[in-house]
């Protein structure tokens, strides 16, 4: 940290310290806190300089406490742990949605364009696209929870039916999750994200018979999922029975409900055609997500 200091910027010192308190267990992050934190916010000082006339304005407890905001969402984004569980004083947080990092990602769109996108599109959908169209804003205009699945071979629309739904949504300032297996498929959605990164799976979770997503009640992915009006998850067939059984236990205790998916609503999409050829004969059956979420 001495080192650091000397050569590197605010922004790096804190990206230091975090990863230092959450994974090298310092015995006092209280003095390391103490001794550092002015380093870590010259930049927020310099901005307050750049924003009044009054000369002669010092370190103050405000801008330590910014400081500790930023803190802890890096240290939650590294091992979803507070700085009061790290060891250290927890931040005096606003409420208003502009202090979370992940509501703010889901919830920074221009409602205006997504509406002069979802309008002239909508009547492009063929019948079939638009019966689920129907479907799921229905569900959500009602609030009905529980699972849909839209199955469709390659090439027939899926991407562009739930790029539609996730504008109609969102264009309304309401919170759509977006996520697809792999990272290709995730850049074809706005702000789409892999499970692995929005619900913080286990990464062995084929081998765990009690999976629960690491995520902290306390923690702005925890208030997306809290909030959200449906939670999109493509190419789903290609991910193991237990990613979805993990989804569940976590919704039902985020949401306090003892509903399926804690009363929320997700939509799957993919296409069961595709993954046969790659799992492995003996493995097909037990791995399957239909088999404990039937169509």
């Amino acid at each position: 940290m001495s080192e650091a200091m000397l050569t590197s910027s605010p922004d790096q010192i804190r990206n230091l310290f975090s990863i230092i308190l959450t994974t090298c267990n310092p015995s006092s992050p209280r003095f390391l806190w103490d001794k550092f934190r002015e380093s870590m916010s010259e930049d927020f000082l310099a901005r307050v300089h750049q924003n009044n006339v009054i000369y002669g304005i010092q370190f103050s407890s405000d801008i330590f406490n910014k400081v500790l905001i930023v803190l802890e969402s890096k240290c939650m984004s590294i091992c979803s742990k507070t700085l009061s569980q790290l060891g250290l004083q927890s931040p005096e947080r606003n409420l208003d949605i502009t202090n979370n990092a992940d509501l703010l990602r889901e919830k920074n769109y221009n409602t205006a364009e997504l509406g002069k996108f979802v309008e002239p599109n909508k009547p492009l959908l063929t019948d079939d696209q638009r019966k689920a169209y129907d479907y799921i804003m229905e569900c959500i205009n009602k609030e009905k929870g529980g699972i849909s699945f839209l199955d469709a071979p390659g090439g027939t629309g899926k991407t562009f039916l739930i790029n539609l739904l996730l504008a109609e949504i969102r264009s309304k300032n309401k919170i759509a999750l977006a996520m697809a297996f792999s990272g290709i498929a995730a850049t074809l959605r706005d702000c789409g994200r892999t499970p692995q990164s929005a619900l913080k799976l286990p990464l062995n979770i084929n081998v765990e018979d009690y999976t629960v997503c690491n995520i902290s009640k306390a923690s702005g992915q925890a208030k997306v999922l809290q909030t959200c009006k449906i939670s999109v998850w493509d190419e789903c067939t290609m991910a193991h029975k237990k990613s979805l059984e993990a989804l569940d236990r976590t919704l039902r205790d985020l949401r306090k409900n003892d509903q399926l998916l804690g009363g929320s609503l997700l939509l799957l999409a993919g296409d069961f055609r595709q993954p046969l050829p790659v799992i492995i004969r003996h493995r097909l059956m037990s791995s399957m997500l239909s088999l404990r979420y039937p169509r």
